[in-house]
């Protein structure tokens, strides 16, 4: 929706300032912020290479009803001249490379940023499918319907119990909490880089700003450019055509302003931001994951009876630290 409303204020530029050539420069427009939606999702492509040709192509346009305006447009073999010159003779100044910067430092970070949530949304697909041990199932077994076979059918497993059995069961599962964790880390380190001058939403919504200021160094230059263009490319040759007029479509562009409205508080950023306050919750998701289902679904609560695997009683002590506590009860009668 963003790249599609930075579009938008591109072209109504041309079709409120620049109408005469309107038609011909928001195809130029289209083209451009196609290759940023392509790049911004993976496709690749280079950011130089596409402002480098946005501007090269919008050039013929520029020269032909800014610098030397005719009754019909150039030929298509002068266009190409035209085009092939740009870089040389600089008709937008530092602009372009100006946009190189702003694009490049904007869209990769917002393209690793969502090749990051890919890669989380993987993880999570992968460790929401388990496959269980069969010593695994047994213990689940044991723990859940057991007390059942002795009419204890309200007896919950101690909460000892149930820890030490998921533990085991999930044991896979923690192993991934490290990475989860310094997962969750590089979002938050990412998403803080995508901020300031090089926020993708700034870069982008006001990159008609910049495109504005490129026409207008062109006419100031005309005289110039018109003289270093007849010793390259020679006088404008003309074909018999006349272009259109601005073929905007105006509903869609002011859908978009009401979807998106740069002074509204929902914002790319502050959506980007909510989401990484939300996920932080889930920094100890997988090393916690036990303690979770024990506490919230299958174990007793603290001080209530409970089945250790044998019984009902009131507290339950682990194999180990029944083992300590017999030890210790041994030394002391020595």
């Amino acid at each position: 929706m963003l790249i599609r409303l930075a579009e938008n204020y591109t072209s109504t530029l041309f079709c409120k300032t620049y109408r005469n050539m309107a038609a011909e420069a928001t195809t130029r427009v289209q083209e451009f912020f196609t290759d940023v939606g392509l790049f911004v999702f993976g496709t690749d492509i280079s950011t130089e290479e596409s402002v480098n040709r946005f501007f090269d192509t919008l050039f013929p346009v520029i020269y032909n009803h800014m610098i030397n305006p005719g009754l019909t447009d150039i030929s298509l073999e002068y266009a190409a001249c035209l085009q092939m010159v740009r870089r040389d003779i600089k008709p937008f100044g530092n602009i372009p490379q100006k946009a190189i910067r702003q694009m490049g430092r904007s869209l990769l970070p917002s393209r690793t940023f969502l090749q990051a949530l890919n890669l989380g949304i993987e993880v999570i697909n992968t460790t929401d499918h388990l496959r269980f041990s069969k010593d695994c199932s047994r213990a689940l077994l044991r723990m859940q319907y057991c007390p059942h076979c002795q009419g204890l059918t309200s007896s919950k497993p101690c909460m000892g119990y149930c820890l030490n059995i998921i533990r085991g069961c999930l044991a896979n599962i923690a192993e991934v909490d490290l990475h989860w964790r310094g997962y969750i880390q590089s979002l938050e380190d990412l998403s803080s880089a995508m901020s300031g001058t090089y926020d993708i939403e700034h870069v982008l919504l006001n990159f008609h700003l910049l495109v504005n200021d490129a026409l207008l160094q062109a006419r100031v230059k005309g005289p110039v450019l018109s003289e270093q263009v007849n010793k390259v490319c020679g006088p404008p040759v003309r074909k018999p055509t006349q272009s259109p007029g601005c073929s905007l479509d105006q509903n869609r562009y002011n859908q978009g302003l009401k979807m998106f409205s740069r002074d509204s508080e929902e914002t790319l950023s502050s959506r980007r931001k909510e989401f990484i306050r939300q996920l932080r919750l889930y920094r100890a998701f997988y090393g916690g994951l036990a303690d979770q289902l024990c506490s919230n679904e299958l174990a007793a609560a603290d001080g209530l009876p409970c089945w250790n695997g044998e019984d009902v009683v009131r507290r339950y002590l682990s194999d180990s630290l029944l083992s300590f506590l017999l030890y210790f009860v041994f030394v002391s009668l020595e």
